[in-house]
This record gives C-alpha cells, sequence and structure tokens, in this order.
C-alpha cells in the first residue's frame, strides 16, 4: 500500500509542494496572529479552587497582581516628596476599572503598612490587584505597566504577572537561540552524513515546515484551552528532532534505492514502502508517549502532550508527502552540491560489533546493565518542588525585584498559607463565627513551626474570645483604621480568609507538613475549610502529578507494546523493547537529579541547584519514550527484513545493525545537537528537559541500541521471534534459526 502511496505523490509531486507552500504561508499568518499562554495552572486542584473563591467573594485573585518597588538614594521614603511621586506614578491606576485594589504604605493604616516599607528607609511598595482572572489579567499588564506615570523614582516590576511577562520573553528568547544554534548544528551533522548540500538541506527544509506548522497549531489551541508557555519550546525542540530524523530515514532510504539503479518514481515507491513505514510507526510511538500527558485532561500537561502529538504529526506528513513529492522532482540531483569529506561508511564494522556482542553477551550485558542502573541511582533521591520566581535568570527584572523582596521587605515575601472558610450564609461576622474562627486561629497557632495567625479575629493577642466577639458585633470596629481595612481586604459575603505564618521556607518539608495539618480539619464552625497560597499550591500540584503517573506511565507502556507487536508480530521483542527504554530513561531521569537537583556542572550550564518541577519527569518520560522508539523501530524494522528473508536470528541482526547503525549514530548525533542547543536556555525547566533528552537518546542510541540490543537478542534466540501459531502465520514469521 505504501509503496502505491509513493507512486502516488510521485504523480502529483507539484501539487503537494503547492499545498504544503500554502499550508506553510497559513501557518506563519497564525504564528504572527498569536495566542494567549499561561504559566502552567491545574484549576482542578484545592488551591486552585480556593484562590477562585476570593476571585469571587472579594473580586480579586492573588495570581492577577504585580509589585512594584520604588526606590531613591537620596529620599526616604517617608519623606513627603517620595510619597507624593510614588502615589503620583501610582493614580493611573488607581481610576483604571480593571484594577480592583492599589495597596500603597500611605494608604494603609499602621501596622498594615510595615510590609510595604523597606529596611533600608528608602524603598517603598505598591501591590496592584486586576479584577480578572489571570489569564486575562495577563494580556492587560503590558498595558496596565505603561500607564505608570513617569517620576522621581526608580521602579522594579515582580509578582506574579511580572513573572508571566518576563518568562513570556525569556522563553521566545531562548527559542531564537536555540534556533540559531540547531539548524546550523544539525546541517553541519547532516553535511558529514551525506556529503551533499542538498541532501543536507532537505532535512532542514522539512523540520523547520513542521516547526511553524506545530507553532500554529499551539496558538489556535490557547485560544481554546490552557496552554503553557512551555509548549512553544517544547514544540520546538521535539518537531525539529523528529522532522529531521525522519527526513534522515527517508532520504537516505531513497539514495540507496538509487545507488541500486531504480529509476525516480521506483525508489520513491520503494523508499515509502520501507523507511515510509518506519516513519509512519516511529511517529505512533512519539504521538503514543505524549498522549501520556492526556491523563492531565484540563491542565497545560495535556496542552503539551496535545501540542507535542501534533508537530509529530505534521512531521510525519511532511515526510509522507512534502518529503517523497521533493525527492521526485530533485530525483538523481538530491547529491547536488558534493563535499570533499563526509562521515566513513564503516563497511562491515557495524555487522562486526554486533558478532562480537554476540559472541560474549553476558560480558557485555551484565557490566552495561550495572552501568545504567548507577547512573539512574541519583534519581532515587528525587525531591520535587514548584518552580518559583527563582526559575528565570538573574537578570530579569521580575527575578531581581523577588532578590530584592526577600533582601529588604523579608515581611512582605514570608511564607503565608493562606486560609480560606467558605460559609453557607452571609454575614460571616456572626458570634457564633467570629468564635468558631476564633478557636480554630488558637489550635493553628499550636501547629510545629506556626509562628503567627494574622485575621480580623487575631487583631490583638490579648483579647479573650468573648473580647473578641463583642469587638465585632459593636460598632468599635470601623474605628479602628487597621480592623477596617482588614475586614474590607479579607472578609466577603460568605468568605473570610486568613494567613497562617512561618518562618519555613515555602517548598520545604515544615512548610508542607502545615499545610497537611491544617487540612486535617475541614470545618471552621459551619463553614467549610480551603487551602491555598505557594505552599499549598505546590503541595497539590505534585500530589495531583504524581498521582496520576502511574496510568499515564501504564498507558505508554502497554500501547507501545501493541504498536510493536503489530509491527514485528513477536511477544517478546517489544517487552525486550519496553525495558531497553526504561534503561535509557533511568540514566536520564539520574542525570537529571545529579545535574540539576545535586548542582553539579551548574556552573557550566548556568543555573541555581533546586528541587526538580513535579512535571518535568512526567514530560520528559512521554516525550523520550517515544523518541528512544525510533531507533528501536528502525533497528528492528532491519532486523526483522532480513529475517523473514533468511530465518537466521544472528544474522539477521548482525545484517540489521550494519544496515541501520550508521543511520542511528546520525540521526541521534543530530537530536542530540537539537536537544544540547537547548540546555544553554535562560529557564531552568526548559534546560532540563533539554539535557534529560540529549542524555536519553544518546545513552539510547549507543549503549541501548549498538551494545545491549544484539547481546539480549542473542540470548532469546529463536524466543526472539515466537508468537501463537496463528499470530505467527499471519506475520508470516519462520522458525528460523538462532
Amino acid at each position: 500500500m505504501l509503496e502505491r502511496w509513493g507512486r502516488a505523490i510521485h504523480r502529483i509531486r507539484w501539487l503537494v509542494l503547492a499545498s504544503s507552500a500554502l499550508l506553510l504561508v497559513v501557518s506563519i499568518a497564525v504564528v504572527i496572529h498569536g495566542g494567549t499562554l499561561t504559566t502552567g495552572a491545574i484549576p482542578s486542584i484545592e488551591s486552585a479552587r480556593a484562590t477562585r473563591v476570593l476571585a469571587e467573594e472579594l473580586g480579586v485573585s492573588g495570581e492577577s497582581s504585580f509589585t512594584v518597588i520604588f526606590d531613591s538614594p537620596t529620599l526616604a521614603a517617608s519623606d513627603p516628596t517620595f510619597v507624593s511621586a510614588m502615589e503620583d506614578a501610582v493614580e493611573p491606576w488607581r481610576r483604571d476599572p480593571r484594577v480592583a485594589t492599589v495597596h500603597t504604605p500611605s494608604r494603609r493604616p499602621p501596622p498594615l503598612d510595615s510590609p510595604l516599607l523597606g529596611r533600608d528607609g528608602h524603598s517603598a511598595l505598591a501591590v496592584v490587584s486586576l479584577r480578572a482572572e489571570f489569564r486575562t489579567a495577563a494580556t492587560q499588564y503590558p498595558s496596565l505597566r505603561a500607564q505608570l506615570a513617569p517620576c522621581v523614582l526608580h521602579t522594579t516590576f515582580t509578582g506574579h504577572l511580572a513573572f508571566k511577562s518576563d518568562l513570556d520573553a525569556v522563553l521566545e528568547r531562548d527559542m531564537r537561540l536555540a534556533e540559531l544554534l540547531t539548524g546550523p548544528l544539525a546541517l553541519v551533522v547532516l553535511l558529514l552524513v551525506f556529503g551533499s548540500l542538498v541532501a543536507a538541506a532537505v532535512p532542514v527544509g522539512v523540520g523547520a515546515l513542521s516547526v511553524v506548522g506545530g507553532m500554529a497549531a499551539v496558538m489556535l489551541l490557547s485560544r481554546r484551552t490552557e496552554v503553557a508557555q512551555y509548549a512553544i519550546n517544547i514544540v520546538s525542540l521535539v518537531g525539529l528532532g523528529v522532522a529531521i530524523d525522519y527526513s534522515l530515514f527517508v532520504v537516505s532510504r531513497f539514495r540507496d534505492e538509487l545507488a541500486d539503479g531504480a529509476d525516480v518514481a521506483t525508489a520513491v515507491a520503494r523508499t515509502m514502502a520501507s523507511a515510509g513505514r518506519a516513519v509512519l510507526f516511529s511517529g505512533l510511538a512519539v504521538a503514543i508517549g505524549l498522549g501520556g500527558l492526556l491523563f492531565y485532561w484540563g491542565t497545560y500537561l495535556a496542552s503539551i502532550g496535545i501540542a507535542g502529538s501534533i508537530v509529530v504529526g505534521m512531521s510525519v506528513v511532511y515526510s509522507m508527502t512534502f518529503l517523497p513529492a521533493l525527492l521526485s522532482v530533485l530525483g538523481r540531483r538530491i547529491d547536488a552540491g558534493r563535499l570533499p569529506v563526509r562521515w566513513p561508511e564503516g563497511r562491515g564494522a557495524w555487522s562486526a560489533l554486533a558478532r562480537w556482542v554476540m559472541s560474549r553477551p553476558f560480558l557485555v550485558l551484565v557490566p552495561l546493565l550495572a552501568l545504567l542502573l548507577g547512573l539512574g541511582s541519583p534519581f532515587l533521591r528525587l525531591r520535587m518542588a514548584s518552580a518559583d520566581l527563582s526559575a528565570l535568570p538573574r537578570s530579569a527584572e521580575a527575578r531581581r525585584g523577588f532578590e530584592r523582596l526577600r533582601r529588604d521587605f523579608p515581611d512582605s515575601v514570608a511564607t503565608r498559607v493562606a486560609v480560606v472558610v467558605r460559609f453557607p450564609s452571609s454575614p460571616v461576622l456572626t458570634p457564633e463565627r467570629v468564635g468558631a474562627l476564633h478557636d480554630w486561629s488558637q489550635r493553628v497557632r499550636r501547629i510545629a513551626d506556626v509562628t503567627a495567625v494574622e485575621s480580623v479575629v487575631d487583631f490583638d493577642a490579648r483579647m479573650s474570645r468573648a473580647d473578641m466577639i463583642a469587638l465585632h458585633q459593636s460598632r468599635a470596629a470601623q474605628f479602628i483604621p487597621a480592623l477596617a481595612a482588614g475586614i474590607q481586604d479579607s472578609v466577603g459575603a460568605r468568605c473570610i480568609v486568613m494567613a497562617v505564618r512561618t518562618n519555613a521556607a515555602p517548598t520545604s518539608d515544615r512548610a508542607r507538613a502545615i499545610v497537611r495539618a491544617i487540612r486535617r480539619q475541614r470545618t471552621v464552625g459551619d463553614g467549610a475549610l480551603l487551602v491555598t497560597g505557594w505552599t499549598a499550591n505546590d503541595v497539590d500540584s505534585t500530589e495531583y502529578i504524581v498521582g496520576r503517573a502511574p496510568r499515564a506511565v501504564g498507558f505508554v507502556v502497554v500501547a507501545m507494546l501493541v504498536v510493536l507487536f503489530l509491527l514485528l508480530g513477536s511477544v517478546l521483542l517489544p517487552l525486550k523493547a519496553v525495558v531497553m527504554n526504561g534503561l535509557s530513561i533511568a540514566g536520564s531521569f539520574g542525570a537529571l537529579v545529579w545535574v540539576f537537583q545535586d548542582g553539579h556542572l551548574a556552573s557550566v550550564l548556568g543555573f541555581e541547584a533546586a528541587p526538580i518541577e513535579p512535571s518535568l519527569p512526567v514530560v520528559l518520560f512521554c516525550t523520550v519514550f517515544g523518541l528512544s522508539m525510533d531507533y528501536e523501530v528502525l533497528l528492528l524494522t532491519r532486523i526483522h527484513e532480513e529475517y523473514l528473508r533468511t530465518g537466521d536470528n544472528a544474522h539477521s541482526v548482525a545484517a540489521g545493525l550494519e544496515r541501520s547503525g550508521r543511520l542511528i549514530t546520525s540521526a541521534a548525533a543530530i537530536m542530540i545537537a537539537v536537544f544540547s542547543a537547548f540546555a544553554f536556555a535562560s529557564v531552568v525547566l526548559i534546560k532540563a528537559v533539554g539535557v534529560g533528552m540529549a542524555v536519553a537518546v544518546a545513552l539510547d542510541a549507543t549503549i541501548v541500541r549498538v551494545l545491549l540490543v544484539p547481546a539480549t537478542m542473542q540470548l532469546l534466540g529463536r524466543l526472539n521471534w515466537w508468537a501463537p501459531r496463528g499470530l505467527a502465520r499471519l506475520f508470516g514469521l519462520r522458525r528460523g534459526r538462532a
């Protein structure tokens, strides 16, 4: 069937090329028009639900906010000139209907003004909260930022919306840098592989088409659902590597067919029947791997899976349509622009290596298994935590502002666990509810590492429960400025928010223990309790991702077994392939912990050691598992073809590696070049994905495919090709010789 497909593409080659050009123009237009990307929230977790309650009841969202640091080298923050300049600067925000609140020290009564004043005496904060939810607020932020009136004070923007804006800019810069590096690197490798300018340029062109198409799909997707900024970079990373790999398979087979004397039409047809089949199954394998992310439906992880699958699908489509059409037009000119230098063919070397391995399988297998397991062992001490503003490079304004807050405004960035209590009716501050809230507060104070509870029922630690109830039932509360402001900020028609403060770091085990302890009691009086804040979001996100990981991994493994069985008609080879993939991924995960958590190579790659972002292992597994199958499919397809011809297992393995070894090495070199370019990204998550993928592919294409596969296939012998009798006849397998 695929051979007929190749002949059909050859006949309508000009129509296919014109259609591809039109699709490229449309894709570019969509990319230019853009979309709305987010930081990656998980709407269903408790912390996100609590944030939505606050937005509904109080009209503000903690995420839809930004902070401006005003400072002067000469003026004190209490100086009337400083205060006047600051108030004049923020006045446009106070009049803007998109803005819910603007808190500045001069408008806050003591002691609520102290967190907004810097310890250096020359700086102050303006905290601006928007009415819209985060996704909409992010689109409003640039215009609001531009409204800041000129003043004599120096300003630095930080906070949630500033982080989102700076992250967008850094990711875009990273992507441009990676594209500048990956294109030339891939081209150099392809020039060495093919020794021809035209043959080397064709895969790079297919990669560019696929990536642009994938980006367009991401932009369209972002208008319908949550899509994280990271999706664009991952589409670029995966799309370029996969498309170039598939093109390498196709172009290499096409040149081989021409070298064997076939005319152009026949060469295209035979290429589609062989390399085309490998491309289809490889694309399906990668899409299945990324499909594991769909178990996180409704989150940004699912959007990454969809976006990745789309760009892989486009890589397959272009490799099966545009590429054979282009080869039909080029014909023997595919070898135009020959270079005097190329990688040696190494004829006979790969089969010799395979036979050497198969002559001593245990001697090869045992130490290499120990090596891979040793490389993966650091993963056993994995520690996960959600990324904060420290994920940005130090040069980013939001990161610099964050560091300034930690230094000069420690009270404003102290770890606070936000507790939202929602009642079934209004008003909130009835005598019974004030009493229940006061009792709850006293219990929470006794939790280890809790330093304070900040709320309108903790206004004065000297007041008893009865005094607090009496205060809130009297008219006196409205004449105490700090208490009146606190009620306005934290009490809605049916909810109240209280802050539990601790000196523990937001992602520390101590802070997480506080969140879990608070959640043991789900009611306060007749109110329902929800917990949010940075620590709660970290706990919820990690538990959400880890909790769904077994299903995602199970789906990927089972689906891959089925696909490989359909490709090979063998029961044991798919199992072996999955185990081999697991070993290379284990080595990659171990490298992640060793490098990014333990901090090795931090000075070389330019990052700070920190726990691993919870989504990283899942994204990496789902991506790498499918990518690794590229080489497995290519190698086993060649071995399978030879086995069907000869029935000799040892000969088939040697011949299969001889025919595909150079191609696998070349394809891996390209992928490693592409992925390594992302190791120099400024954002740690993208850097880690690049390093993890590069390590996994390097291990997979060298130790696993070249050494472990021949060793295990020699040990299994005829069992490699065992299948139930009916299925064996269906696939045309013969018993053969070991």
